[in-house]
Parts: C-alpha cells; structure tokens; sequence
C-alpha cells in the first residue's frame, strides 16, 4: 500500500513537507519500538540522514536502533555520523556484520534465478537478513533510502536495501554477479531486472511478517545547480518503489544527441575512497561514451580498490579486464568462484576494451593503478587543467577548444548516447 506520494520533476519538498508526511504515516502504524535503516555515508545525499534525524525528533526514544544499510561497505565513523544524521544519538547505531550477523529467511530456488537470467546462471539464492530485523521485536521498520539508476539492480533501493544492505556474503556475491553476467546496459535505469525480480520474490514469500516501510526519495538539482528532493515515496509495497522509480528516470537520467568523446568526472573525497565506489564514474557514463573515447576521474580521495580487504586484494590481482576474461578467471579460481561480488565488480568496471578509462588519483601509485588495467595521470595536473571549480556539469569547451563533458558527482544520475537505450 502507498500511504504518501508526492513528486514532479520540478516539485521541491521541504524539511517541513517530509516532517509532516512521516508524522501522518507513522501515526497511523504501529511504532512503539522503531528500527531504521539508513544507506551509510557511501549515499550521503539521498537525503536518507536527515530522515532519520526527523524521526528521531519525531519518536524520540522510540526508534531504539538505527541499523546503515553496509552491504560490504565499512562502517561508519563517528564523524560520518555525525555529518549524515545530525542529532540523532550515536548510542543507537548499530553495525552491520555482513559476514555474521544473519538469518535466512528462505532460498529463491535456482531455477527461477535461471529463468530470470535468461539461462545465464543456476544458482539458487538466500534471502538473508541482518537478524536483529527477525529477533528485535519491532513494530515498525522504516527502510530509507535514494531511488536512482544503479550498475547492479537497475534502479537503487526499495528490498535492495534490506537483502542486500542487511544482507549476507552470498546474497551479495551471487545478486551482483547475476547483474553483471545479464548486462550492465540491459539493467541501468529499469526497474524491471532480473536481480529485482529475485528480490521481490524473496519479499513476496520470505518477509511478510517483518513490519517494513518503505521511505523513497528521488534528488534532483535545481537551477542553480543545488540538490533539492524532487519526490517522496511511503509505502509497503513494491508500487511505492515503481513510482520513485518513473520520477528518478525522469530526474536522474539525461539522454545525450551524440556519444561523447571526453568525459570528466569529480569524485568528492569525502565519500570517494576505492574504485568500489569510485567506479560509479564508470557504470553510470558507458552507455554515453563513444567509441576509442575517453573517461577521466579525478579522484583526489582514492586511496584503495576495494572497501573489504579480500576484495581489495582481487582486484589488484586480476585487475579490470573484459567481461570474457572475468568469466574465464572465475572458472578457473575458487577464490573468485567464491567471491562472486568481487568478480562482477570487475565486469563492471570495465570498459569491455571499448573507450579508455584514465584513474587521477590522490593516495594511489601509477604502478598500482596501471595494474590494475586502467590508463594513469598525474591529480595535480589534470585537476589544474580540468579545475571542477570552473567547470560547469555537461558541456565545456576548454581554452584550447577541446570540448568536454563535466559530471560533478556521477553517483546522482545516469547518461546515455539516445542510441544506446530504448
């Protein structure tokens, strides 16, 4: 059921508006022992940090626990904290231990996952939870979260958020890896995928009885180039999801006449650490970079690969090569045939050979960088030739008159070439 829908391209929702609308849905359900479950810092501006800290005005000692949506990521610090929720007490955060802390709620049967994925895989799935969502003795879940274009699911959130940001190692591994051997570019930007349709099942027959709603915004930016929330979504059920989602299509992707031949993309040291993340740079622009084009990431706060050491260590090992090449390491090494996440990341960030992609980054060596199959430069000289205080998102024609395109936060949108999505 939807309990709260409001959202246009050019609607701008207030602190006010988000206030009122929590107050008359919670109100309405029962809420004497809250859990919420924020991204982490990793989603900064999905508005999500805020939310909380307005149920937390709103509740008070009521919401008992707030539980990041981790994934793999790590966890938070206080200062991250601090920054994304406010004054909502830190006492109450809780970590998710995406290698411990689980409960199985079922197995979506392999062959489903089969059908889903067009034959690709047969691999059966678990549904698991972070188990303090079974045994907390909640009344009310409030899961919140950002819709927006993403390189695994389609489109981020909604039941993403509990089974795969509470979710356990295999889960993770197995749902991303589907999402790579499907195809990034048959994913991005629809709702309507094969990962998701594993995880609604694993809703529509595993969580009935966990009291879940849903909290979905979509982000814009204004005129002047600030982000404002353009729509909020509250619901429990996957309807409240498909709305955020046409509003983020409409809000988040930007269709380009031509395939670009440059593109630039800043990534802010503050939420930018490892290609893991970095990488959003990647998925969120192939669709609209020509071919022998070129990608440039200025990432002054790169500092590792991988948010999870093992992961971290794959990469470096086999490095970002072709989806054939990925394939044929996993068949070949258990230790990415059991990491099953680390190798779609790898699928991810490539460019399949196609455009090139050039890493600028602030604590990682070019020996590293290079190894790890992507083109090198120097931060400081191409910050100073392509400075992001001086460039404005999209087109930029530089002094010598070569034209680029800007994106200052890749992780907010998704860009095709008109000819490469349909």
């Amino acid at each position: 059921m939807v309990y709260y829908e409001r959202g246009s391209a050019t609607d701008v929702i207030t602190d006010n508006d988000i206030n009122e609308a929590l107050v008359s849905v919670i109100e309405k359900l029962p809420h004497k022992k809250v859990l919420a479950i924020p991204p982490d810092f990793t989603r900064f501006h999905s508005y999500a940090g805020r939310i909380t800290e307005l149920t937390w005005n709103h509740l008070g000692d009521r919401l008992t626990d707030v539980l990041p949506a981790l994934g793999t990521h790590f966890a938070m610090t206080d200062r991250e904290i601090e920054k994304m929720f406010g004054e909502t007490p830190k006492s109450i955060f809780r970590v998710h231990k995406w290698k411990e802390d689980l409960v199985t709620l079922g197995v979506v049967p392999a062959d489903f996952v089969s059908e889903v994925s067009e034959g690709k895989l047969n691999y059966d799935w678990p549904a698991q939870v972070n188990r303090i969502l079974v045994e907390g003795g909640y009344d009310l879940i409030l899961s919140i979260g950002q819709v927006v274009p993403h390189e695994v699911v389609g489109m981020a959130n909604y039941n993403k958020n509990i089974f795969v940001g509470t979710g356990g190692s295999e889960g993770i591994n197995k749902s991303h890896f589907l999402g790579a051997v499907f195809g990034m570019e048959r994913m991005m930007g629809r709702a309507d995928t094969p990962v998701r349709k594993v995880l609604n099942y694993a809703s529509d027959n595993f969580a009935n009885d966990l009291p879940i709603l849903y909290i979905q915004t979509v982000i814009g930016k204004d005129e002047q180039g600030k982000l404002v929330m353009r729509g909020l979504y509250i619901g429990d059920d996957y309807e409240t999801f498909k709305l955020a989602a046409e509003l983020s299509l409409l809000v988040n992707f930007e269709m380009i006449d031509k395939p670009l031949n440059k593109v630039v993309c800043y990534m802010d040291p503050s939420e930018f650490k490892s290609t893991w993340l970095g990488n959003k740079s990647v998925y969120r622009t192939r669709m609209a970079i020509a071919d022998e084009g070129e990608l440039i990431v200025l990432a002054p706060g790169l500092r590792e690969f991988g948010e999870d050491k093992e992961i971290d260590r794959l990469i470096r090992k086999y490095g970002y090569k072709t989806t054939p090449e990925i394939l044929k390491y996993v068949e070949e090494n258990d230790e990415l045939k059991n990491n099953l996440s680390a190798a779609a990341h790898l699928i991810h960030g490539s460019s399949e050979n196609r455009f090139k992609i050039t890493y600028c980054p602030g604590h990682l060596t070019e020996e590293e960088i290079r190894k790890a199959n992507y083109n090198y430069a120097d931060l400081n000289e191409m910050m100073n030739k392509y400075n992001p205080e001086k460039l404005d998102d999209g087109f930029n024609t530089m002094p010598d008159g070569e034209e680029i395109f800007y994106i200052s936060n890749p992780a907010l949108g998704l860009w095709s070439y008109k000819g490469n999505f349909n």
